[in-house]
């Protein structure tokens, strides 16, 4: 079985245009992002599935220089972009990953990873309910039924963020790998807003290149260390993602980012 990593990345950012070939330490938030998918366990291969435009071939060349697979596709239908990507590579899972998540943690992917495994759902996720800090998320579905939305989804929000479908198509069996929530789901560690880059800049200032492999907790520990860190990007906390929407029809214990290493 291949087990696919799609991590969908662009350079038209609005509110922070190139956001992903901004560096972190030694090396750009993509290469950091597609370094720690290549972490996961189960994963066979790491995809960057690009937009065709001339804008984004400075992505492109960063994710292959990253030693990730390219493919090129439609900028705004990202839904068709993700399908043509698990087709290059012959995926039969796909695991959904943004480029906007450079803490995203190799050990939590894997669990959920093995939670899509154990349960046989037919699709597994870390968001819901959102119980874990805003940057870790991800997303796990076969290929197959990524193509049937691929073929099926018709609404807007839905060609472009991928999953939505999937998420709220009746029938489909969901999983859900919850997480200790209250304080610790309220935790932004995403890249969109400058405030999140100056956060992100502080991290590696504050951990030098351990910041590039440190766990979810390990993380964890220096915000709550370091309040100075997280009131970086304090303005920008999306409050709205927790607020409770569709629940998964299975869901673990709640875990603590410690248990999830």
């Amino acid at each position: 079985m291949t087990v696919a990593v799609i991590v969908q990345a662009r350079w038209g950012s609005t509110r922070l245009p190139g956001k992903v070939l901004q560096p972190l330490g030694g090396a750009t938030a993509l290469k950091r992002v597609l370094d720690r998918c290549a972490r996961i366990p189960g994963a066979d291969v790491v995809v960057c599935a690009v937009p065709d435009t001339i804008d984004s071939d400075p992505i492109a060349a960063e994710a292959r220089m990253a030693g990730a697979v390219v493919v090129r596709g439609s900028e705004k239908d990202v839904l068709a972009r993700y399908a043509k990507a698990a087709s290059y590579v012959g995926a039969e899972t796909v695991m959904r990953v943004t480029s906007d998540c450079p803490f995203i943690d190799p050990a939590l992917c894997g669990r959920v990873l093995n939670l899509f495994d154990e349960t046989g759902a037919d699709y597994a996720s870390n968001t819901m309910p959102a119980s874990w800090p805003h940057g870790l998320d991800c997303e796990v579905f076969p290929a197959r039924l990524l193509h049937w939305a691929e073929q099926l989804a018709e609404l807007p929000p839905e060609r472009e963020h991928v999953t939505p479908w999937l998420r709220e198509h009746e029938g489909f069996i969901r999983a859900a790998l919850v997480g200790p929530g209250g304080g610790i789901a309220r935790m932004r560690w995403t890249l969109d807003y400058p405030e999140d880059y100056d956060f992100f800049c502080a991290v590696y200032q504050a951990l030098g290149e351990r910041a590039a492999t440190a766990s979810a907790a390990e993380l964890a520990a220096l915000v709550m260390r370091r309040p100075d860190i997280p009131a970086i990007n304090a303005i920008r906390h999306d409050d709205a993602r927790l607020v409770r929407r569709r629940r998964a029809d299975v869901e673990t214990p709640p875990l603590s980012l410690a248990l999830a290493a």
